[in-house]
């Protein structure tokens, strides 16, 4: 017998319902959290914007649009799962280790073809940095530590420790500042200074696993491996496929036009205003998958506790968001120069699109994840081919007719469609 067809315990019995209080309260927990990882965000901005200019602003979003590339399939795909699949079984379970080393297993299949793909596609992935052989080594191997630690960290949530989740992310925050400002005072070239970010995070792990053996979750994998098991997470790797073509590919090959069309430094002014969308989006993207995910992964199979909790949700996102971009947009003329440099203040035309747009992307989002918590691949697959495709025919008109603005103009058309199906598609979700 495998070790996924055990009979198990569930470690924590799901309550019957959830509301505004309980979410927000959540919400609150997971502030320190969050707050770390947009202060570690704006200062890294602010130190590449001030050392390298729109240039150096815009290399910075390339390689973190790279690091995405390679840590998609597990962030995206192995985590998501584990988190589904831990988090009501009880740690030490036979069914418990068999997730454990499945995830495991793809998580190390994917950080080979990964590997591969960086070796044989050197040139188009990483050229712009003009990297030397050990520098593409030391990538691959940040790389490999950012992805265990990050595996870890999903069996915290999924264990229910939002405490440990919210040091570490601390930790991680702290660490990649603390790299790049190492980096800087040695004089390093931009590219290296990068390489150190990516670094230094990596080094989270070490505190993660401490805590992992600290809560009992660092668990021997005994018995053969669960190909039930295997079989079910790839499903998620499935719906991460998607997100890394149709997602992460089409934002780096965005950006590669764009800096070929109108320059590093015109890219740049661009790349400000998506960062700064980068910046609160990573806000709620920590919130709803510290908070939001596990709670609805725990509320699959209760149809009246799971509508009330994702009406709960969006009644309290949507005003809540636009209040905050509203008021993000009233300050639009000291705030870019402050968290970037004064010649970004340029790039103050190109908001209004972009605060718009990203106030449909959080509820599309919000509803979307409803398709990762019921495993429906197929349809999550074909939501993401979609937006690609809508968004790529948008920018193909727009980009040509309205120039730079073309690319904010397009991604608040992209989801403003978007939203208006979804809210047609899980209309019993949150009528």
């Amino acid at each position: 017998m495998e070790p996924a067809d055990l009979p198990d315990t569930p470690a924590v019995a799901a309550p019957a319902a959830s509301g505004a209080g309980r979410f927000l309260r959540h919400v609150l927990s997971s502030g320190v959290a969050v707050g770390a990882r947009t202060a570690g965000a704006l200062l890294l901005n602010k130190l590449l914007a001030v050392y390298g200019g729109p240039g150096g602003l815009t290399l910075l979003a390339h390689f973190q649009n790279l690091m995405a590339l390679f840590t998609t399939l597990p962030n995206e795909g192995t985590h998501v799962g584990i988190v589904k699949y831990l988090a009501p079984l009880r740690a030490g379970s036979g069914r418990y280790r068999a997730w454990l080393g499945a995830g495991l297993l793809l998580n190390a299949l994917a950080l080979v073809l990964g590997t591969v793909a960086l070796v044989v596609g050197r040139q188009a992935l990483v050229g712009v940095f003009a990297p030397s052989v050990p520098w593409v080594a030391l990538f691959a191997a940040g790389i490999g530590l950012l992805t265990a630690n990050t595996f870890w960290v999903a069996v915290l949530l999924a264990a229910g420790q939002l405490r440990a989740y919210v040091w570490l992310t601390v930790v991680l925050s702290g660490l990649g500042v603390a790299g790049v400002g190492a980096a800087l005072g040695a004089g390093l070239p931009v590219e290296n200074v990068l390489l150190a970010y990516l670094l230094a995070q990596g080094l989270t792990l070490l505190p993660t696993l401490g805590l992992c053996a600290r809560h009992g979750l660092l668990q021997p994998l005994r018995g053969r491996l669960s190909r039930r098991a295997t079989r079910d997470l790839g499903q998620f790797l499935l719906m991460a496929v998607s997100v890394l073509v149709f997602s992460k590919a089409v934002d780096f090959v965005l950006r590669d036009v764009l800096i070929r069309y109108f320059t590093l430094e015109q890219t740049g002014l661009w790349q400000a205003v998506a960062k700064l969308s980068d910046n609160y989006t990573m806000v709620f993207s920590a919130v709803m998958g510290s908070v939001y995910y596990p709670r609805l992964s725990a509320l699959i199979g209760q149809p009246g506790p799971l509508r009330h909790y994702v009406r709960t949700v969006l009644a309290v996102l949507a005003p809540g968001a636009a209040l905050g971009l509203g008021l993000l947009y009233l300050g639009r003329d000291w705030l870019l120069p402050l968290l970037f440099d004064a010649q970004f203040a340029a790039a103050r035309d190109l908001l209004a699109p972009q605060f718009i747009g990203d106030w449909a992307k959080f509820l599309t989002w919000t509803l979307l994840f409803l398709l990762m918590a019921k495993a429906h691949v197929g349809r999550y697959v074909a939501v993401q081919a979609g937006s690609a495709l809508l968004y790529a025919g948008l920018l193909a008109v727009l980009l040509p007719r309205y120039g730079l603005l073309g690319a904010p103009l397009a991604h608040a058309a992209r989801f403003g469609i978007l939203l208006v199906g979804c809210l047609v598609y899980f209309r019993p979700h949150w009528r």
